[in-house]
């Protein structure tokens, strides 16, 4: 697979893309069973800030996956942020997540956004580079605050 001869075709995740999606979740590091992510895209289907797109096998199996959605503040101008980016460990490298970004990136532009980010652990150093080679720039760095509620 390379991004000039793809054998996986990039389109929108199905409710019946669960078990897929939360395997790839685990293996992104957010174990979840398959009635967490049904939910989850129960939650959002029908969002129109959301998108969601796998990358399927000829045989249908679901490789990889994209997530973003379309954020707006008072405090700055409307973008894109992915949330979530993760390609099946026996295939990363072979063009599937630069497939699976682009549509991400062309759905923004659809959205009629200007911007892309996403947040990247400081571990993920491989992931670092991939973004880098796809015209990214890191733009900050920064520490994440959470509450449980």
């Amino acid at each position: 697979m390379t991004p000039d001869n793809p054998s996986v075709e990039i389109r929108a995740a199905y409710k019946s893309d669960a078990e897929a999606i939360g395997r790839l979740a685990g293996e992104l590091g957010y174990p979840s069973t398959v009635a967490q992510i049904r939910e989850r895209f129960e939650d959002l289907e029908g969002d129109a800030q959301h998108a969601t797109f796998v990358a399927s096998t000829p045989v249908g199996e679901v490789v990889g996956l994209i997530h973003l959605y379309q954020v707006r503040s008072l405090t700055s101008d409307p973008r894109a942020e992915i949330t979530g980016l993760v390609v099946d460990s026996g295939i990363r490298g072979a063009g599937v997540g630069q497939l699976l970004v682009e549509r991400g990136e062309a759905w923004a532009r659809e959205k009629g956004l200007k911007m892309i980010g996403l947040h990247s652990n400081i571990t993920r150093e491989r992931a670092h580079g991939f973004y880098l080679r796809l015209g990214y720039s890191i733009s900050k760095s920064q520490k994440v605050f959470r509450k449980d509620l």
